[in-house]
């Protein structure tokens, strides 16, 4: 009976090694993958922050870029009032006043040369030319 009692007692260690051997490379790999975790979790933490204030950036600029727009649609919307004003002041002018010149083609002798865009006009040219006759109402 010792005997039987001496194997059972052996073969209750060696599985207890066993175990125990098992349960070491489990623990190890485990260890492992919290470091892997935790290399991870620090970079994503590191990418928020760069997104964020990449956000922040983002989020300022398209502010100044709506204030800009903003500013410059309130200046159209003016210069927009101001030329309807103009064009309904023109048409409220009598035409045989000597204020509206009507276009004339240049003589056949002459030839006329193209204006350049960034040279002033004279003092005597009238900018506002009527071509077409106002229909009557």
């Amino acid at each position: 009976m010792e005997f039987l009692s001496d194997i059972l007692l052996g073969l209750g260690s060696v599985f207890a090694s066993v175990y125990c051997f098992v349960l070491s490379r489990k623990l190890s790999k485990l260890k492992g993958l919290d470091q892997d975790l935790g290399s991870a979790i620090a970079i994503m933490s590191r990418q928020v922050d760069e997104m964020t204030e990449v956000l922040t950036s983002a989020q300022e600029t398209a502010g100044e870029s709506a204030q800009k727009l903003a500013e410059k649609t309130e200046a159209a919307a003016r210069v927009s009032d101001r030329l309807e004003l103009m064009i309904a002041a023109l048409q409220d002018l009598p035409e045989d006043d000597g204020i509206i010149q009507t276009a004339s083609p240049p003589p056949d002798n002459t030839e006329v040369a193209p204006a350049s865009p960034t040279a002033p006009l004279p003092d005597d040219v009238n900018v506002f030319v009527r071509t077409a006759t106002r229909r009557a109402s």
